[in-house]
C-alpha cells in the first residue's frame, strides 16, 4: 500500500483487528445520512491502513455488496477474516446526536447476523504480533486471545453496555491485554472513581500494562508504567458526525505502533499525536468517507501541526 504514513522502524509488524462491520443511520445538527458503511472493525481497519497491514476479522450479511468490500480492498485491507452470513442482513444502528454533540440517542439497533457473530481466525491471522480486540462483547475479545498462537501486543477497547453488562467478563479480559482504550464516562463507571486520575492509575492495577482516557474534545491521557502523557485534540472546527473516531482513534493508535514495531512509553506517546490527528478526520464527514479518501499526507500535515502545538520549545 503506497499511501501510508512513513515509519523510521526496519521491520513493519501487521495487525489484526477485530469488531462489528454495520451499516448505520446517523442525525446530527447538520443534516441526516442513511445507510453509512460503520462499525468498529470498518473504522479501526481504515484508520490503521494508513500505518500498516491490516488483516480485518469481522461477519457481513446478506445485504453487503461487493462495493463496500472494495472500498475495504482499495485501502490494502485483509479480508480473508470477514465472514459472510447470507442467513439476514448485517448489523444495523441508528443514532441521533444533539445540539454541540454532547449526547446521543440510540433510535434503533438491529443486531441481525452479529448476534450469532464467533470470530474464528484464519490460521494466517494467529500469530499477527499486533492484535486490535473493537468493543464487541468481552467473551469474544477473549475468545479471539485464545485462538493466537503466539505472544501478542494487544489493545482492547470497550463501550458502556459492556460495563453495565458484563462488567465480570470485561474484569477479566482486561487483565490479558496490553493497552486498554476507553473513555472518561466508561472509566468512572468501571472505576467508580470520578477523578480522572485515580481512575487511570486503578485501571491499570486491574491488569493492563497500559492505560489511555479519551476525553472527546478535551484530548487523552495515557497512563503507564514510566508515566502520565497527556494530549489534547487536534482542533476540530468542521464537526459533522462523531460517530466512529474513538474506533479511528484506537486503530490509528495501534498501527502505528505496528508500523514502527515497538511499545514502549514514547512510541505510545507518538502513537497518541498519530490517532488524534487520523479520529480529526472521521469527524469532518458522515461515516468512514473523510477518513478514507483524507490520505497520508493529510495526516502527516495534522499531526506535524498537533506536535508544534503542545511543544514548547
Amino acid at each position: 500500500m503506497s499511501d501510508r504514513i512513513k515509519s523510521d522502524s526496519s521491520s513493519v509488524s501487521p495487525l489484526l483487528v477485530v469488531g462489528s462491520v454495520a451499516f448505520d443511520n446517523v442525525i446530527t445538527p447538520y443534516g441526516e445520512k442513511e445507510h453509512i458503511l460503520g462499525g468498529a472493525a470498518s473504522y479501526c481497519s481504515f484508520a490503521a491502513s494508513y500505518y500498516t497491514d491490516v488483516q480485518m476479522v469481522g461477519v457481513i450479511g446478506n445485504d453487503f455488496g461487493e462495493e463496500y468490500l472494495d472500498r475495504l480492498r482499495s485501502r490494502g485491507i485483509d479480508l480473508e477474516g470477514v465472514q459472510k452470513d447470507e442467513s439476514g442482513p448485517t448489523f444495523f444502528w441508528k443514532g441521533k446526536y444533539h445540539e454541540n454533540f454532547n449526547r446521543r440517542d440510540t433510535l434503533d439497533i438491529q443486531l441481525n447476523v452479529f448476534e450469532k457473530f464467533r470470530p474464528d481466525l484464519p490460521d494466517s491471522y494467529k500469530n499477527t504480533p499486533f492484535v486490535l480486540l473493537g468493543n464487541i462483547h468481552p467473551a469474544l475479545q477473549s475468545h479471539v486471545l485464545d485462538q493466537l498462537e503466539s505472544e501478542a501486543y494487544v489493545l482492547a477497547d470497550t463501550i458502556d453496555l459492556w460495563i453495565e453488562i458484563e462488567r465480570n467478563a470485561l474484569l477479566d479480559l482486561i487483565k490479558r491485554i496490553n493497552l486498554f482504550v476507553i473513555n472518561d464516562t466508561e472509566a468512572e463507571e468501571l472505576t467508580e472513581e470520578n477523578n480522572i486520575i485515580l481512575a487511570g492509575q486503578k485501571l491499570r492495577k486491574m491488569g493492563p500494562e497500559s492505560v489511555i482516557i479519551k476525553k472527546g474534545e478535551h484530548g487523552a491521557i495515557l497512563f503507564h508504567e514510566d508515566g502520565m502523557f497527556a494530549l489534547p485534540a487536534y482542533p476540530v472546527t468542521d464537526l459533522r458526525d462523531p460517530t466512529g473516531a474513538g474506533d479511528s482513534f484506537a486503530g490509528a493508535l495501534i498501527g502505528r505502533m505496528a508500523s514502527r514495531n515497538a511499545s514502549d512509553f514514547n512510541t505510545i506517546k507518538e502513537a497518541m499525536l498519530y490517532a488524534t490527528s487520523t479520529a480529526s478526520l472521521t469527524v469532518e464527514a458522515f461515516g468512514c468517507d473523510r477518513l478514507e479518501s483524507a490520505g497520508a499526507k493529510e495526516i502527516q500535515e495534522r499531526a506535524d501541526s498537533l506536535q508544534k502545538l503542545i511543544s514548547v520549545s
